[in-house]
């Protein structure tokens, strides 16, 4: 039995002597320290405020995935963007400007009031956000990285069934969502009709990267809820839930008020020490940073106010625990 392992550890040590270095060097991640996160430019956001697209904007395709108006363009410095518009628009910007600050995966996102395409084809649902000009209004712009391979639906991950199970930055991604009312959790389970979660491979300095990423913060700063209560950028509605954000704590769990796609695999079973450790962190957020962010993806001056007020709400209940 002895010979037998140590014929196995020689055997799988020279497997891994042969492996390519970048391969040895290949690792799994969901989150990344942030910094100062009360010095982050939240108006920026991961691309930075010298990110955003440049006109003039060239069509390149329609998308016809998902549920809202899409189209692939490319600016003046030859970046290719995806451009949606409806609902989603204003939440997603926002959204995930919170998801980065608090360390996680988010494609740069721009909110851009008013813009011209130009070399725009026969569209079929985004004909009803572009002019026969090329003319546009109030889209986002999601920056499409080449140095990012995203893989499919078939290989994004569950959120009870990933490498980082247990772990305080896995509870911290579930409550970032919940912080920003994100009913839209759905996971490897729904890849039939498109999985929020995504493993995507990224080259660093330090070998490759397989991060794994909620994808989608469309489906936020509105209600959770059943079906026929969601909302999304819904600030009064935003505001109403804010008390119930976290219901209180038992047995050393948190018990959260939320409900969505996946209601248990999102707000179950997460201790307080998780929930304090990511409130060490978006806690550090000022109101200042918040509203910097709501400003550039479009918020009304109401908005703004209202949207500052329930966050401030929901992270003194998380940085109160």
């Amino acid at each position: 039995m002895k010979r037998i392992a140590s014929i196995g550890v020689v055997a799988f040590a020279a497997l891994s002597f042969a492996m390519p270095a970048a391969a040895q060097r290949s690792r799994d991640v969901i989150w990344r320290n942030p910094g100062r996160v009360e010095q982050l430019d939240l108006a920026g956001g991961p691309g930075g405020r010298a990110g955003v697209p440049k006109p003039p904007f060239t069509f390149v395709k329609e998308d016809t995935g998902g549920t809202n108006p899409k189209i692939e363009v490319k600016d003046a410095t030859g970046r290719t963007w995806g451009v949606k518009w409806g609902e989603e628009v204003n939440s997603e910007v926002f959204a995930s400007r919170i998801a980065w600050a608090a360390g996680y995966f988010v494609d740069p996102t721009y909110y851009v009031p008013a813009g011209k395409i130009v070399g725009v084809t026969s569209l079929d649902r985004a004909k009803k956000y572009v002019g026969g000009d090329g003319s546009f209004t109030e889209a986002r712009f999601e920056l499409k990285d080449k140095s990012v391979v995203k893989l499919k639906d078939e290989q994004s991950w569950r959120w009870e069934m990933n490498p980082f199970v247990g772990t305080k930055e896995l509870s911290g991604l579930k409550i970032v969502l919940m912080l920003v009312s994100n009913w839209d959790s759905k996971d490897q389970r729904d890849a039939g009709r498109g999985s929020n979660t995504m493993i995507a491979q990224a080259k660093t300095r330090a070998g490759t990267e397989n991060r794994y990423v909620f994808s989608d913060w469309g489906g936020t700063m509105g209600k959770w809820g059943g079906v026929f209560r969601r909302a999304k950028w819904d600030a009064d509605g935003f505001m109403d839930q804010s008390e119930d954000f976290i219901k209180g704590a038992k047995g050393g769990l948190v018990e959260f008020g939320y409900s969505g796609q996946h209601t248990e695999s999102v707000k179950e079973g997460i201790p307080v020490e998780h929930a304090k450790w990511i409130a060490g962190i978006v806690g550090r957020l000022s109101d200042d940073q918040i509203r910097a962010a709501l400003k550039v993806c479009g918020a009304s001056p109401s908005e703004i106010e209202t949207f500052t007020r329930a966050m401030r709400v929901r992270l003194s209940a998380l940085t109160g625990l």
